[in-house]
């Protein structure tokens, strides 16, 4: 179990102890060690709202991460929204388990130090991201 991770989610249909399991999989994976991580799943407003607020953004997006971290250990936040989620993986034609499994992936890397602004670095993160979305299948939704 990872000590200090909170997963909080508007949808009761989070599967909290696999997203737990996915995060503690891959601390290992990629050898990292969490101070104080808050995963929190939130509506397509909410997340439009933040972005404006801390970030001066006026678009929506699918995940935002705040970043305390220290080279020690990881302490931040993300936040997923679960509407950009769902309509992703109809997108992409993938699952809607396996896309929020690449979005809590794709925060973890950039707690990580990971960017995805330029070209190179983009190609890289979705590089890595599609290796661990291939390591790590957690069903981070219930059956209904």
């Amino acid at each position: 179990m990872v000590k200090n991770l909170q997963i909080s989610s508007i949808d009761p249909s989070i599967n909290r102890r696999a997203t737990h399991s996915l995060v503690a999989s891959l601390t290992k994976q990629l050898n990292f060690k969490i101070s104080s991580l808050f995963i929190n799943f939130v509506t397509s407003n909410d997340l439009l709202e933040i972005n404006k607020k801390f970030l001066k953004h006026t678009y929506r997006t699918d995940v935002i991460t705040f970043n305390y971290s220290t080279k020690e250990k990881i302490d931040g936040e993300i936040l997923i929204s679960i509407e950009d989620a769902f309509q992703n993986a109809k997108k992409f034609n993938v699952s809607r388990s396996e896309e929020l499994n690449r979005l809590v992936i794709h925060g973890i890397l950039h707690l990580l130090g990971f960017n995805d602004k330029k070209p190179k670095e983009k190609i890289l993160m979705s590089e890595m991201e599609k290796r661990l979305i291939y390591k790590n299948k957690f069903a981070l939704l219930r059956s209904r």
